[in-house]
């Protein structure tokens, strides 16, 4: 199309482009889809936020050189933007392992070339397979987590009525009691009662207690819960901090975050503690906090153009199989002795800010990530 257009014409022409893809920015910054806008020529007229991040490539590096000279699969990709601009407004959609140079793995991606209207240059759009089946899992996580919610509180509802008479009665049997022997039994189950009753009020506590929002520093809390590990585990965990200082306060329960972080932290620092002595002569045993600003995150149904990103990582034996996809259901707990209720309250806790913890894990290395929206 060009050759059709004088030299003078076809400049000011693209420039009128590339004025509205800058003035459109905006709004490409806000696609979950990793947009690149390719000249003529194959450089890189524009790329969002998305594809920078995507592609671990800043609009400089990107336009350092032809765009396909970043990646190793650089015939692959020359071939389909020839056929492209060959056959007019054509689309080519395929899954492309995309390998950028000096990256040890593919990339497996959902690409879309197209021509755009009018012009010579061509639009990529990248969706990651990794970046779809995180938006399914995390709306199936969030289905669980609402239904778990009803769950407990209706059941906890239903126990705490009936536990009361049960608890009450055995007092006044054993006011009534003569030989002391017996009173052994109505304390069993006074005392299995209350045990029973202070379960069911955890269950009910985040639903019950009012939120105290004020503005939350996550590395304060961080640090308050660091602080408390060192005091438990003095000698047998070492704590690395990794922190993004550039993250801005944000409103929110300083208590709920607290106690959240903890619930995981104190998991991993107990398994750590149990699992140090039997492991390889020079083994530290160490948790990592890491902070981090995510940018374009979809939770729970909303994009958010920020986010904190908190990791809380550690070097253990690692979650078995059979209990990672169960960890945050109510009553369920790897640990000899726990209650199951600790990462329940840490998951409700997260969506009361509007946020979602994930977790993956094998043996050497489990990472429980956080993710709440910033303003």
């Amino acid at each position: 199309m060009a050759s059709f257009i004088s030299s003078k014409n076809w400049a000011l022409g693209k420039r009128r482009i590339a004025k509205k893809w800058r003035e459109a920015s905006p709004f490409w910054d806000w696609l979950t889809t990793g947009v690149v806008i390719l000249n003529q020529r194959g450089e890189v007229d524009y790329a969002n936020t998305t594809a920078q991040d995507l592609l671990e490539l800043s609009v400089l590096q990107l336009g350092e050189k032809p765009f396909v000279q970043h990646f190793i699969s650089e015939e692959q990709l020359t071939k389909v933007l020839a056929e492209v601009r060959q056959e007019s407004y054509a689309i080519h959609r395929l899954l492309f392992n995309l390998q950028k140079i000096g990256r040890p793995e593919p990339l497996p991606t959902l690409l879309t070339v197209s021509s755009i209207l009018e012009t010579d240059s061509v639009l990529l759009e990248f969706v990651t397979a990794e970046q779809q089946l995180r938006l399914d899992r995390e709306e199936r996580t969030l289905e669980q987590s609402q239904a778990n919610k009803e769950l407990i509180r209706n059941l906890a509802h239903e126990i705490k009525n009936p536990l009361g008479g049960i608890r009450g009665a055995a007092q006044l049997l054993e006011s009534e009691l003569t030989n002391p022997e017996l009173t052994e039994y109505t304390q069993v189950i006074i005392k299995e009662s209350a045990r029973l009753q202070s379960l069911v009020d955890r269950l009910l506590a985040p639903h019950r207690k009012p939120r105290i929002i004020g503005d939350v520093n996550i590395h304060e809390i961080c640090e308050r819960v660091r602080s408390v590990l060192l005091a438990q585990y003095p000698k047998q965990i070492h704590i690395i901090r990794d922190y993004d200082i550039s993250i801005p306060e944000f409103r929110g329960d300083n208590e709920q975050l607290i106690q959240a972080l903890l619930n995981v932290a104190q998991n991993a620092a107990q398994v750590l503690a149990d699992f140090s002595p039997q492991a390889l002569p020079g083994y530290q045993a160490t948790i990592t906090f890491r902070t981090r600003i995510a940018r374009q995150i979809t939770i729970a149904r909303h994009r958010y153009k920020l986010a904190l990103e908190l990791h809380i990582i550690d070097n253990g034996p690692g979650i078995p199989v059979d209990l990672i996809d169960k960890i945050f259901l109510p009553l369920v707990s790897g640990r000899e002795g726990g209650s199951g209720l600790g990462l329940t309250l840490t998951q409700t806790f997260i969506q009361q800010h509007d946020g979602m913890i994930e977790c993956v894990s094998e043996p050497g290395y489990t990472d429980f990530k956080i993710l709440i929206p910033l303003p």
